[in-house]
């Protein structure tokens, strides 16, 4: 049933009428996280502005999307926005979840390194790269003004406040205008992290280093077995893709801000040889969250005239 339709993306629209094209929607915790190939380039050609999520985390989803999607397709981004919050930010300041709408500057000062980090990462691609501020009702004033001018100071870019939330598309209308002016006057650079050619582990090893500042991974002998013997069967030119908590740059989930020196363990490697790249499984991540014993889709079937059956 839902591969009838699979190669057609789906065009659906914004609140206020843009159109949009859904076409698949992996997390890229554990998937590449990015829409199809075909949504993309198909959205490039209907428009003078193409905007395309890669997410969660920029050290997961942009990563992906340069070195998979951007790699495979031969499209290169122009500008990269990276979407951070008050919220986020002051709890990897070290704030308790239940307490993040209260103001508190000096967690949220603490937690800057946290973007500074991602900053830097999205900069080793060569792409300008500007902050969108997603607003929430709790944040406060000082709050967003300690932001702004940290980014701009410390991070030498522009952070501009969204108020999409409340305003539509009149409330990301100051972010728009950011992102043509920065495409305009900063040209793109682009280049993926890695080298094609580099093994399988070296490559995971480049981005352990280099995005989650790890000084080295570790991985059992079963598993060094596997990517060599994958390798020696053609497959030693695909990028990884690797899988880990979106909550830290490190694979433990309650390392906030930005950890150095960790080490990061792989658990176990996947090859997907249909989709062109190895997948990493570190540390303790589900790589199929959310789902009941026996999942909705096990009663949802195609009858032989078309008719989709078992969705109530």
């Amino acid at each position: 049933m839902l591969l009838r339709d699979a190669l057609r993306p789906n065009i659906v629209q914004s609140i206020d009428g843009s159109p949009v094209f859904i076409h698949g929607g992996p997390f890229a915790n554990i998937a590449h996280g990015c829409n199809s190939v075909i949504a993309t380039k198909t959205a490039m050609k209907l428009a003078d502005w193409t905007v395309t999520e890669a997410g969660f985390g920029a050290d997961l989803g942009a990563e992906k999307f340069m070195d998979i999607k951007c790699r495979f397709s031969g499209l290169s981004p122009d500008v990269v926005v990276i979407v951070a919050t008050v919220r986020a930010l002051k709890m990897h300041g070290g704030m308790a979840k239940n307490d993040l709408k209260t103001e508190n500057v000096q967690a949220l000062k603490a937690g800057l390194v946290n973007l500074g980090r991602h900053i830097e990462n999205v900069k080793k691609f060569g792409v300008p790269v500007v902050v969108g501020i997603n607003h929430f009702f709790a944040d406060t004033d000082a709050e967003i003004d300690t932001l702004q001018k940290a980014v701009r100071e410390d991070f030498g870019v522009e952070a501009v406040v969204c108020k999409h939330w409340a305003d539509g598309a009149k409330g990301a209308e100051d972010l728009a205008r950011a992102v043509v002016k920065i495409a305009g006057e900063e040209p793109s650079n682009f280049k993926p992290l890695y080298d094609e050619d580099l093994p399988l582990l070296e490559k995971v090893e480049k981005i352990a280093k280099e995005i989650y500042r790890a000084d080295k991974v570790t991985a059992p002998a079963s598993v060094k077995k596997q990517l060599k013997e994958w390798e020696e069967a053609g497959y030693g030119k695909f990028p990884v893709c690797i899988a880990k908590t979106q909550n830290s740059f490190s694979a433990d989930p309650t390392a906030f801000g930005a950890p150095t020196g960790h080490t990061l363990p792989i658990r176990e490697v996947r090859l997907s040889a249909g989709a062109g790249f190895v997948v990493v499984v570190c540390g303790e991540i589900m790589t199929m969250p959310g789902l009941p014993k026996v999942p909705a889709s096990a009663n949802i079937k195609l009858l032989e005239d078309g008719t989709i059956d078992g969705i109530a």
